[in-house]
């Protein structure tokens, strides 16, 4: 009994076995004899053949495996792909160029806009106020202007015709000095004559002087005779006649002797009237001599009043630097009117470009200032992806290359595109704080290259991506 419930217990182990071989159809021979003491099982030769099938379909799996996946090797190796990718676009952000009040708001959020619809209305108040000043400004650079334009023209005519008045003073002056010149030099010749002229009358009143003692002489020597005479004829002594004589004698003598004496009167006041020549001669050469240094002085005034005039192209240069100084504050004027109509037009807002309005933040009443974000343009024509791929895997990838990308927001889509550009600079070497490496210790990390990845679909189909979506993209590189 203990043989029986033996075998049937072995029994229950051969089939515990046969499912242990994968169900397979194991037939055992009860007649076999059965090792009670190594509890095996002698199989029967149908049971070796099944199992050098078993191996011989293992091994056709694991050949099918090995070559399914080196095919599948060599068919990822030609492709480099990440999911650190993400959808990008251009994203314009809206701001006004004045600052003003808020008078109306044309867009709501997430509206599709066109380039060049109106966005936002300011109030304009103010700008035309100021567009105001700038033309009333613009109006007296211009009478500045046309003044300074008819000063340099003057200034140009006065200073040629003073510059040729000038020449010509210093020329007469010039011409005056050598004649007072001259002219003193005759003064003085006339001085000399007058000298000469008085030495002859003094030498001539010497000579009357001296004339005039030979004819007192006689009057004394006839006054004596007569007396004499008068004295024999009172006594009697001689006649009438003798007496008569005498008389006629002595007056003979006092006539020469005032004949004398009116020769010395007349020589003295030919003394006189010549020293008077000679004083008036003198005077009127120091009154020349004067008049020398009155011209001179006048050739000094013109050479300085020529000098002046030389200044002329001094002066006209002046007047037109003034013309141009006036032109200038015209021509600046000019900008600052064409700035207040520019301000002016800023007033109103438009559309920069085509597409969605994102994060506006603007009401109608509020004081916006300039350069403040009142919104953004998400333009929806314009989209690309950003892949960042790590640096060991840009050895093959070119621009130009072809690229699938799966957006996650629409897995059931791909969209196809090529790379446009490799960014020349990875990613961390842009941030805000750039890596370090030199200080501290270091550990090195793979780093991310953004790669640029132009979509090439249509572009109804590319308006459904939006910047900031997720992509996987994958480049073939081989």
């Amino acid at each position: 009994m203990s043989n029986s419930n033996k075998a049937s217990g072995d029994g229950n182990s051969v089939e515990n076995k046969q499912d242990s071989v994968g169900n397979q159809d194991v037939v055992i021979d009860n007649d076999d004899p059965i090792d009670s003491t190594s509890n095996e099982i002698t199989a029967t030769p149908k049971n070796g053949n099944r199992k050098r099938r078993l191996f011989l379909f293992g091994g056709i799996g694991l050949a099918v495996v090995l070559i399914g996946g080196l095919i599948y090797w060599l068919y990822a190796r030609q492709f480099e792909s990440t999911d650190d990718a993400f959808v990008d676009g251009d994203i314009v952000q809206v701001s006004p160029r004045v600052s003003a009040i808020v008078t109306k708001v044309h867009v709501v959020s997430n509206q599709f806009v066109h380039r060049g619809e109106p966005l936002i209305d300011l109030d304009t108040g103010n700008l035309e106020v100021k567009l105001e000043q700038a033309k009333a400004q613009l109006q007296t650079a211009q009478s500045q202007y046309d003044q300074a334009v008819a000063n340099a023209k003057l200034t140009k005519k006065s200073t040629m015709a003073s510059q040729t008045q000038a020449l010509s003073n210093v020329e007469t002056t010039k011409t005056n000095v050598e004649q007072t010149r001259i002219a003193a030099q005759s003064k003085h010749t006339q001085i000399s004559q007058a000298q000469a002229a008085l030495r002859t009358a003094q030498a001539n009143l010497a000579q009357s002087k001296a004339q005039v003692a030979q004819p007192e002489a006689d009057v004394r020597l006839a006054e004596v005779e007569h007396q004499r005479r008068l004295n024999l004829f009172e006594k009697g002594d001689i006649s009438r006649q003798s007496l008569d004589q005498s008389l006629n004698a002595l007056q003979n003598a006092r006539s020469r002797v005032d004949s004398a004496q009116k020769q010395v009167d007349s020589a003295q006041s030919r003394v006189d009237e010549a020293r008077a020549n000679v004083n008036t001669a003198t005077e009127n050469y120091r009154q020349s001599l004067a008049q020398v240094d009155v011209t001179r002085s006048q050739v000094g005034e013109s050479k300085g009043r020529l000098e002046d005039a030389n200044a002329a192209p001094q002066r006209i240069d002046v007047s037109e630097s003034e013309v141009e100084t006036a032109r200038a504050g015209t021509v600046a004027a000019e900008a600052a009117v064409h700035e207040a109509e520019l301000e002016l037009s800023y007033a109103k807002i438009y559309a920069p470009e085509d597409g969605f309005v994102t994060r506006k933040s603007v009401e109608e009443g509020q004081l916006v200032q300039i350069g403040a974000p009142l919104m953004a343009i998400s333009q929806s024509d314009d989209i690309w992806v950003v892949a960042n791929f790590k640096e060991t895997q840009l050895e093959l990838m070119q621009p130009g290359q072809k690229v699938t990308v799966k957006i996650d927001a629409y897995p059931s889509e791909s969209f196809t595109g090529h790379v446009e550009s490799v960014q020349a600079g990875t990613g961390s070497r842009f941030s805000v704080l750039p890596a370090e490496n030199a200080t501290g210790n270091f550990v090195k990390v793979v780093q991310r290259v953004p790669v640029k990845i132009v979509l090439d679909e249509s572009a109804d189909k590319i308006k459904k991506l939006v910047p900031g979506m997720s992509a996987e993209p994958s480049v073939k590189v081989r």
